[in-house]
């Protein structure tokens, strides 16, 4: 990942336990900093452990003494309304979960060939046509995020994306999913071909605290 590091995801149930373990394998914790989004453990044989805050702000903040995560764990365990937009180019999937339980959704899918490598003038016609399918699948997501989360987008904590980052880009810049956009983090789920049960596991996904365990160079 970018900077370096292995990148896991821990559920919040599991998140004390994770960093208990993290200290036996390191040698024990000598410093933890918490500012309001981000969170960095240290370990005595100089391996961090890292989290963007989900959900931020961390309310309490400072320098925590040894393994005292008590305030990131409760902030990680309280349940939320998130909205869920994964997009792929031919497959979009839209919901709401509360405490990583879907309780609305939407899933569409529309055809879109791959790349044709012929090359000459039929190329540059199936070009066209994958071109012509794509911005109607696109059209088909940003219709589905507008009608399912544009309008509750206020009772929502945060809007976690999944997906392609490239579809979502274009959605991004549709102004009637401005307000979606803002509430959601740099955090892009990997995920396969957008379904319902998909869908189902990245509610769980979003409940999940992203930890970035970095090594001494």
């Amino acid at each position: 990942m970018p900077g370096g590091g292995l990148a896991v995801e821990v559920e919040p149930e599991r998140l004390a336990g994770w960093f208990d373990r993290f200290a036996g394998r390191h040698g024990g914790i000598t410093r933890t900093v918490a500012a309001a989004e981000h969170v960095r453990v240290e370990a005595a044989d100089g391996t961090r452990a890292e989290v963007d805050v989900p959900f931020g702000p961390l309310a309490d903040v400072g320098e925590w003494s040894g393994a005292a995560l008590d305030g990131l764990v409760a902030h990680a365990l309280v349940p939320r309304r998130v909205g869920l937009l994964l997009v792929r180019l031919g497959g979009h999937s839209v919901g709401i979960a509360v405490d990583g339980v879907v309780e609305v959704s939407t899933t569409d899918s529309r055809q879109v060939h791959g790349r044709n490598k012929a090359g000459g003038w039929s190329q540059q016609r199936f070009a066209r046509r994958r071109d012509g399918q794509a911005r109607v699948a696109l059209r088909a997501a940003a219709a589905d995020a507008v009608r399912v989360l544009a309008p509750r987008v206020d009772e929502l904590a945060a809007v976690v994306l999944g997906g392609d980052r490239q579809a979502l880009d274009v959605l991004r810049a549709d102004r009637a999913l401005a307000g979606v956009f803002a509430k959601a983090g740099e955090r892009v789920l990997d995920v396969a071909e957008p379904r319902r049960a998909v869908l189902d596991e990245a509610a769980r996904r979003a409940r999940a605290v992203e930890v970035v365990v970095r090594r001494p160079v």
